[in-house]
């Protein structure tokens, strides 16, 4: 192949930066999804070992719950606060030159 074939085959600057807004994104997201699921299994375990009179064991706020920790999740993955976005975007993306 020669080059004028690679130039051509290359992304345009936007091209580029939709594509890393994507990845972002998507890395957020995945972020979200796992502090989410985290939490969800996190209240899970307590409602298990909780004993029949506490205030643990009782399953009616079980919905906004799981909203709370949904909207939660949101706001650490938007602030990174585990890393694995930035893991992921790392791994998708290359080293800016």
């Amino acid at each position: 192949m020669n080059v004028t074939a690679i130039a051509s085959t290359a992304a345009t600057p936007d091209e580029d930066a939709v594509y890393r807004a994507k990845v972002q994104q998507a890395a957020e997201k995945f972020e979200s999804f796992f502090i989410s699921q985290m939490l969800r299994q996190m209240r899970s375990a307590t409602r298990e070992i909780a004993g029949e009179d506490s205030v643990y064991s009782s399953n009616s706020h079980s919905d906004m719950l799981d909203f709370a920790d949904t909207s939660f999740a949101d706001a650490m993955s938007q602030q990174r606060a585990f890393g694995i976005a930035d893991v992921i975007v790392r791994q998708l993306l290359p080293a800016s030159k």
